[in-house]
């Protein structure tokens, strides 16, 4: 694989003010701005190092790794179907409780983090044309640019706009720079952020096909991505055709994963993967990593003693006939008495689990009820690629955008397609209306499980976060035992951070 290069051209908009450190990271290689584009290779060079930038420790603190940490912390930990067990240190961040703290570190770093690729990907954007290489070239390292700030920008929407449904696009949006200008611009409207996502996504379409190139590797933009993106970005904008023909084209040149490749531990990339995050030996971010955060296999303290585990209310509405149920440490009735308040298990649990999942489970790991051994680290203390788009991900946005436009037989199908590979006692649903509706947004939960949708999908749907104890038939412990309702914490919008309101006086 390509040596990874990583670029920073410019600061990261809206936080200028803070400290050297604040702003940058050291660069494996650097790249003046006049220099990147200055050939198509150099540029190419650059669009890697965009990818690089989705791996990489930022701010100083443990688990903030890029992309991972919007997965993990964002879209995981904080939603209805996981918890990092008996973590407490972090229960107001997996509570919900920094929603409204424009001053946490918790709420300025995706902003911080996705507008670092924008304006690196806007340098690239602007400048591309002047490159000495082949047009070919050109087309299409301004699409996989283009991809990368549509990606941002719809992340950043996800996390600090309002529901679509809420408003329909005249809520605040974000800040859309376009170009390599740092000067005070106001928020645009959600309906604006959307249009402009849309634009992006289609001139980066346009650009691929005319350049005819392909990329090498699968944590590089190309137009499969693009495609995935759009699907996603129109099922949170509830524009349900356009979400469906998307997903079924960005699926279109994806096999769904086998079952023993499901069970292989989501570290390496395979023909399922639309998208997804590189790192190796020789890269890693040691205990920054992804899998040093979720691994169940991984040698890091925050795993062997804070293992994160599914939700029992989830996993039992689960056949025992699916195969991906033997990912997760499920205990039976007598073994679940043992486990204290919290889940912890030291008796028969205990014994299961070191003897089952040996190869699974680092030795000195904590045992908790309902644990999971889906995700697992490639190489110690937690590294590993990970998925971040798949292409069970585009069969369930396409199946609730089929619902959304009355073809429950199409929706249907498509779930049946997406379940037939691990469960060869699963028929095809005969269920319709609000039935089939919740049996999609099921394994869409299940089958997606810590991959960092859960959040994300709950606050679309406006979809309460119910956790309840195990005394009360859940399996959380008191701490994350909470009910987040879809109105509370600013309808679980994320404030604009102080940084960017300090620096940019058209933000209020």
């Amino acid at each position: 694989m390509k040596k990874y290069l990583y670029i920073l051209s410019i600061a990261t908009l809206g936080l200028v003010s803070c400290s050297k450190d604040y702003l940058d990271a050291e660069p494996e290689t650097f790249i003046g701005k006049d220099a990147v584009c200055s050939t198509t290779e150099n540029a190419a060079l650059a669009i890697n190092g965009l990818s690089r930038a989705m791996s990489q420790q930022y701010l100083g603190t443990q688990g903030m790794n890029g992309e991972g940490t919007i997965l993990n912390w964002y879209g995981t930990f904080t939603g209805n179907d996981a918890q990092k067990c008996n973590n407490t240190s972090w229960k107001n961040m997996w509570n919900g409780g920094y929603h409204l703290s424009p001053s946490s570190p918790y709420d300025y770093y995706p902003w911080y983090y996705y507008y670092k690729l924008v304006s690196n990907a806007n340098v690239i954007i602007d400048h591309i044309a002047e490159a000495e290489g082949t047009q070919s070239d050109r087309d299409f390292i301004k699409a996989q640019a283009l991809t990368f700030r549509a990606y941002s920008f719809f992340r950043l929407a996800q996390l600090y706009t309002r529901r679509w449904s809420d408003t329909k696009g005249e809520s605040d949006g974000i800040v859309l720079r376009l170009d390599e200008s740092l000067g005070d611009m106001p928020l645009s409207t959600q309906a604006e952020t959307y249009a402009q996502i849309y634009k992006d996504l289609d001139d980066a379409i346009a650009l691929y096909k005319s350049s005819g190139a392909k990329r090498d590797n699968f944590y590089q933009m190309d137009i499969n991505v693009a495609y995935a993106i759009y699907a996603k970005a129109a099922l949170n904008r509830e524009d349900w055709q356009t979400a469906a023909d998307y997903a079924a084209l960005a699926r279109k040149n994806f096999s769904l994963m086998s079952a023993a490749e499901y069970s292989n531990g989501f570290h390496t990339a395979n023909n399922e993967w639309i998208w997804g995050v590189y790192e190796d030996e020789t890269q890693t971010l040691n205990y920054y990593s992804f899998y040093a955060i979720i691994g169940a296999n991984s040698s890091a303290g925050n795993c062997r003693n804070y293992p994160v585990a599914i939700s029992k209310e989830l996993i039992d509405q689960i056949p025992a006939t699916d195969v991906r149920r033997e990912l997760y440490l499920v205990p039976t009735d007598a073994e679940y008495a043992e486990c204290n308040a919290a889940g912890r298990s030291t008796k028969t649990l205990y014994k299961r689990a070191k003897a089952d999942y040996a190869d699974r489970l680092y030795s000195t790991s904590l045992v908790y009820a309902y644990m999971q051994f889906k995700l697992l680290a490639d190489f110690m203390p937690g590294g590993g690629c990970f998925p971040v788009l798949r292409a069970a991900e585009m069969y369930y946005t396409e199946a609730e955008a089929d619902w959304h436009l009355g073809k429950e037989a199409e929706a249907q199908q498509l779930l049946f397609e997406a379940v037939k590979n691990y469960d060869t006692a699963y028929t095809k649903s005969t269920k319709t209306g609000d039935d089939l509706l919740t049996e999609i947004k099921l394994y869409r939960r299940f089958d997606l499980w810590g991959e960092g949708n859960d959040w994300f999908d709950c606050k679309r749907w406006g979809q309460s976060i119910v956790r309840k104890t195990k005394a009360k038939g859940g399996s959380f412990m008191t701490d994350f035992a909470v009910t987040i309702n879809p109105e509370d914490g600013n309808a679980w919008t994320w404030s604009i951070p102080q940084k960017e309101i300090d620096y940019n006086e058209l933000v209020d």
